[in-house]
């Protein structure tokens, strides 16, 4: 097709350019233009946005060969654009009044209406009518693409503003002063949608103040999406909650991170400055004399200084600065670094600062998208004990079953369109939606059995005398039986890696060894690890503890500084990144990229061996860039495989992965017959899939003699012991 051909010549000029624009360029081009314009002129400005505002000479070939694919259509527009024009009057003519035909002043004298009365009209309505529903086609297309480019104005118009202006927008200071009004959500019917696709389609969306909800569904379902219509108000939440989402990492400028805690409560900021305000302001007014003006400015004053004093009373400022040191030594920040500026901050703490602020804000109404993606299991132990305690309500996506199972009281699962509510936490929510579906499923199945024994009967006596009347009988029951849908299938995956070939001991072991990035600044001291075919060992600790560079030691990309590592001449390292998606290649299909990799197969065998862990169909040929992060961490895992290692070190590999896909990879390490080390703040596949527990901090690597739960109460006790 015309588009997409143009698509790939934008594409290969501008590989680093957004696919939104591209296909809305290439869409343009091809029939979105009016005739009137000159579309190579309008390319041309686009294309020199993506460029920087340079004129380069990629550019101008790229504007060739633009030309030549869209020939047909120019030399087509330069036809019509040469033809007769519709003229201007000089002068408004009111036509009722004239005594001449209503065509005559258009034509030089000629009676167009005259010459053409009487005569049959020659229109083709045939192609009148498929000229009309082209261009009713045209006119959709152009309103659904509307639509979608709609939803990306407006994000790039959320990037634009301030977060306090958006804060004021979103939450009126005139919000604070309604506390009689309740904080439930109950919208009986709302639709959800992300351009042309429908999310949520007369939806039941209720939310209890006070309780916390864990909102789960499969990668790609839209959970992502309804908060983010939730958070802007499009779903319409009552005006009088406050609402607050933690999606975006704070912006690093020169402000301390304790302060940027602090000016995140934007009502107390602004309450604050208008506080100091007033003080002025009344100090100049006692100064004046005794005239009434002046008497009555400082009763305003006064009186509106008092507002604000009860304000900040309400929402308790004074115990701003504490709270906030509070919040951020739970998520892992010391008295140093809270008084760092956040510019010097790597995008993951950025992230819990913003975490910080949002749990200092205390909206009445929580959004979180995946939390624990961004913390370690330290911090993780300290932000559920924490959530357990949140007074408002609180609506939280995850994956992460034992972060779930600790703080949610209700779970909504978002799945065909629609939100099924559950009381308790992610265990009770399976183990109740397990029970319904067998139900369902029984239901069913017996009324399949009960349909197909009334028809069997129905067909074998119908046109029997002696039996009509019965078969007729059953043919009413048949009618009057309710529909009652099949169960959905419950979906599951599987990955695979294949199994190792078996190699001698020792296979990989650390003896005595340190490691610093120089001398005075030693991260990990005499340090003994022994590792073979049947280990399973979880390394846990606080971020900056040395677990990745524990990793990368153990790989061979960093070498000790004393002590040595012994690796088995045949072992094989698998090593999964945290940051993994760096190493995919955005411009290639998963195809591409596995054979760039491990040349010497067929299209045929990748796509089978990707089919491994579930990209399966066209998914394997689509653009890397265009996967979810669930997807790109499986096209990891199915690079890993293609390895074939013998110990697999894995760090962070859960993070992106939904449910589903967590529990296959649980499954396939469980009965893999290599060893495996794995760095991870996930409880549950910790426990699931690792026998040993090793805990990285104070410089050194030791063996926990208990198990997740009881490092991660140790780790709260510890915080909470702290002054």
């Amino acid at each position: 097709m015309l588009e997409e051909d143009i698509a790939e010549e934008i594409r290969t000029v501008y590989p680093d350019a957004e696919e939104v624009i591209v296909q809305y360029l290439s869409g343009y081009l091809v029939d979105d233009a009016s005739e009137e314009e000159d579309i190579l002129m309008v390319a041309r400005e686009i294309l020199e946005s993506l460029a920087g505002g340079s004129q380069d000479d990629a550019l101008q070939k790229l504007i060739g060969r633009l030309a030549e694919l869209l020939a047909d259509q120019l030399s087509a527009r330069a036809k019509q654009q040469s033809g007769p024009k519709l003229q201007k009057l000089d002068k408004i003519m009111d036509m009722s009044k004239a005594q001449l035909s209503s065509t005559i002043a258009f034509s030089e004298g000629v009676d167009l209406e005259s010459i053409n009365k009487g005569k049959a009209s020659r229109v083709d309505v045939k192609k009148l009518e498929k000229q009309e529903a082209k261009l009713k086609a045209k006119i959709e297309k152009r309103s659904r693409r509307d639509l979608y480019e709609g939803s990306k104005l407006l994000d790039a118009h959320k990037k634009q503003q301030t977060y306090e202006e958006l804060f004021m927008k979103i939450n009126p200071l005139e919000a604070a002063g309604t506390k009689n009004k309740t904080r439930d959500v109950h919208l009986p019917s709302i639709d959800v949608n992300f351009g042309s696709n429908r999310i949520l389609t007369g939806a039941t969306l209720t939310l209890a103040h006070g309780r916390r909800y864990g909102l789960i569904g499969r990668n790609g379902v839209g959970k992502s999406t309804l908060l983010r219509h939730i958070a802007m108000r499009e779903v319409p939440i009552p005006a009088h909650i406050t609402i607050l989402f933690v999606e975006q990492e704070v912006i690093g400028d020169d402000t301390t991170a304790i302060d940027s805690v602090l000016k995140a409560d934007v009502w107390r900021d602004h309450l604050l400055k208008e506080e100091v305000a007033l003080n002025a302001k009344l100090a100049e007014l006692e100064a004046e004399g005794d005239e009434k003006r002046f008497e009555d400015a400082r009763e305003e004053t006064s009186s509106r200084l008092a507002d604000v004093h009860a304000r900040l009373s309400d929402m308790d400022a004074e115990s701003g600065p504490a709270r906030a040191a509070s919040l951020l030594a739970g998520l892992g920040f010391d008295e140093s670094d809270q008084q760092r500026p956040t510019k010097s901050f790597s995008g993951g703490w950025r992230m819990r600062l913003a975490l910080a602020r949002a749990l200092f804000v205390k909206p009445a109404l929580l959004l979180l998208d995946e939390p624990s993606n961004h913390i370690d299991l330290n911090a993780l132990a300290w932000l559920e004990d924490y959530l357990q305690t949140w007074t408002g309500t609180l609506l939280v996506v995850s994956h992460d079953r034992a972060f779930l199972d600790a703080i949610a009281t209700d779970i909504v699962h978002q799945h065909s369109g629609r939100l099924d509510y559950y009381k308790g936490n992610f265990t009770q929510f399976y183990s109740t939606k397990s029970e319904r579906d067998a139900n369902l499923k029984k239901e069913y199945d017996a009324q399949m059995e009960y349909r197909a024994h009334l028809q069997a009967f129905i067909d074998r006596w119908r046109y029997n005398a002696n039996r009509a009347a019965q078969a007729q009988s059953r043919i009413k029951i048949l009618e009057k039986l309710p529909e009652i849908e099949p169960p959905e299938a419950e979906e599951t995956e599987s990955f695979r890696f294949p199994e190792t070939d078996k190699i001698s001991p020792p296979i990989l072991q650390m003896s005595e060894v340190t490691f610093g990035y120089s001398p005075d600044k030693i991260i990990l001291k005499s340090v003994n690890i022994d590792v073979g075919l049947d280990s399973r060992i979880a390394i846990v600790g606080a971020n900056g503890s040395g677990k990745s560079t524990l990793i990368k030691v153990l790989t061979g990309d960093l070498r000790p500084l004393a002590g040595h590592v012994t690796q088995n001449g045949r072992l094989r390292v698998g090593y999964f990144a945290q940051h993994h998606v760096d190493s995919l290649i955005p411009t290639m299909s998963p195809v591409q990229f596995l054979g760039s990799k491990f040349p010497g197969k067929t299209e045929q065998e990748y796509r089978q061996h990707l089919g491994n862990f579930q990209i399966s169909g066209m998914t394997g040929l689509q653009l890397i860039g265009t996967l979810s992060g669930g997807q790109k961490s499986r096209v990891a895992f199915a690079l890993l495989s293609l390895q074939r290692p013998h110990v697999l070190l894995l760090d962070e590999p859960t993070n992106h992965l939904d449910i589903e896909g967590l529990d296959a990879l649980m499954h396939a390490l469980q009965i893999w017959n290599g060893g495996v080390i794995i760095i991870s703040h996930d409880e549950r596949f910790i426990t699931t899939v690792a026998n040993e527990l090793w805990v990285c901090g104070d410089g050194t690597v030791k063996k926990f003699g208990g198990d997740v739960q009881s490092y991660k109460k140790l780790i709260v006790s510890n915080i909470k012991m702290k002054p």
